[in-house]
């Protein structure tokens, strides 16, 4: 996998300099004295900017995404080299161990029918002190002794809305200390001084989506902020140590393919892709101080999302995702699978797009912090599409589903998942549903 995750690099890669090319703009230069103080005036009004935009483009949608880990193949294993992977009709056709309902049932034991939740017991039609009342508490009682441990267990039963901002904080081990917060200005500071090419991708990616969405288009000025920052930071680096991914270098003018004249390009290695802002938004809701909220989100990215879009084998990366989903479709909804299958129309199509981005811009927000409470509560990505919610969507939707004929009519019967209530789907299709 290592060897197909530095193929799709270079492809990244060719991407950017070809638009570099096309364009005549290089991939970084100093601002003009005028030009930088002309953004550090506009910096909390960068919203209102409206450049021109036309000639760029996304250097990688989800979907192209997904037609690398389709393609990908272990050539230790033809046709996987047990009965097990035979039989595996998806589109994913790399044999990982991926963990069986049984497994999964014990990983997720507190998400279980007789456990309490928030998403569920405190419904309205709950009364308050069967549940919600003593959850509060103990969360108040964990802030209180400022326990981390005890904050990532107490969240997998979700995080009342007025504590979750300062639990998730204690989780990530974030402070927000003077130091931090120079860091950040630091960064800004390189923002006002240089120009990037990634930043016009930033600003692009933040048009088309986060300020198209009802949720998320009041935060344009912050998620500007936060990326364009994030775009800078060299520590973001260090998460390579444990990533399968390298970060792509590029050479000062003149030098190319001199090592010694290599830089990492962008400063953080992260080239974002359309929908990354997606990462960013619903943090916006949580914290409203720009440094604590970059710092959250970095750690939310060298922690997780970085996974959704890296080539690995680990339980939580996008590849393993993709593979129990489609394995728990083809198990326990095997009718709905080949149908939508034989019509051309595999639900791995649809359901990407959904994994890629943790469900962001696709669940409610108030729901997608209740889902985003368990990936830090289990510290992994597992609850995502590819071990659950996805194939739980696809489950309420089955009816519907089977009676469509093509791959748009089953889009447009899951082109809405904003009224789904998280944790009654989750609950149901794991402990309820699938024996």
């Amino acid at each position: 996998m290592r060897k197909a995750q530095g193929s799709w690099e270079k492809r990244i890669l060719k991407s950017l300099n070809s638009m570099c090319t096309e364009l005549s703009i290089p991939l970084a230069r100093k601002r003009p004295v005028g030009e930088q103080k002309e953004l550090l005036n506009k910096w909390n009004e960068m919203g209102t900017d409206e450049p021109d935009l036309s000639l760029f483009r996304p250097v990688y949608a989800p979907k192209d995404f997904l037609e690398v880990l389709i393609n990908l193949r272990n050539p230790n294993y033809e046709n996987g080299d047990s009965l097990s992977f035979r039989t595996h009709l998806g589109l994913i056709q790399v044999p990982l161990k991926v963990k069986d309902i049984p497994e999964l049932k014990e990983f997720f034991v507190e998400l279980g029918l007789t456990t309490g939740q928030l998403g569920i017991d405190d419904s309205t039609q709950v009364p308050p002190e069967l549940f919600e009342n003593e959850h509060v508490r103990i969360g108040q009682k964990v802030l209180a002794e400022q326990d981390s441990a005890a904050a990532q267990q107490y969240v997998r039963q979700g995080s009342p809305t007025a504590l979750r901002a300062e639990l998730w904080a204690l989780i990530l081990n974030i402070s927000s200390q003077p130091e931090d917060i120079l860091y950040y200005e630091q960064l800004k500071t390189n923002v006002i001084q240089h120009d990037l090419l990634v930043d016009s991708l930033i600003y692009k990616d933040v048009k088309l989506t986060a300020s198209n969405d009802d949720y998320y288009f009041v935060f344009e000025d912050y998620l500007y902020q936060v990326l364009l920052c994030f775009s800078r930071d060299t520590s973001v680096l260090g998460h390579f140590a444990y990533n399968s991914a390298s970060p792509p270098k590029s050479y000062i003018r003149g030098k190319l393919g001199l090592e010694e004249y290599a830089v990492f390009y962008p400063p953080n290695g992260v080239i974002p892709f359309h929908g990354f802002s997606m990462y960013v938004a619903p943090l916006c809701f949580l914290y409203h101080e720009p440094s604590k909220l970059y710092q959250i989100f970095r750690e939310m990215y060298v922690r997780f999302f970085f996974r959704l879009h890296s080539i690995s084998s680990h339980p939580s990366g996008i590849v393993s995702l993709c593979l129990l989903f489609e394995t728990l479709l083809q198990t326990y909804l095997p009718q709905l699978f080949y149908h939508l299958r034989e019509i051309g129309a595999q639900p791995l199509r649809i359901s990407f797009k959904w994994m890629v981005r943790a469900f962001s811009g696709y669940l409610a927000t108030d729901q997608l912090l209740l889902l985003w409470d368990r990936i830090l509560g289990y510290n992994s990505l597992e609850i995502l599409a590819g071990k659950i919610l996805a194939a739980a969507v696809f489950a309420f939707r089955a009816v519907n589903l089977m009676e469509v004929t093509s791959l748009a009519a089953a889009e447009a019967v899951l082109a809405d998942l904003s009224t789904l209530k998280v944790m009654p789907l989750l609950q149901i299709f794991l402990f309820a549903t699938v024996t």
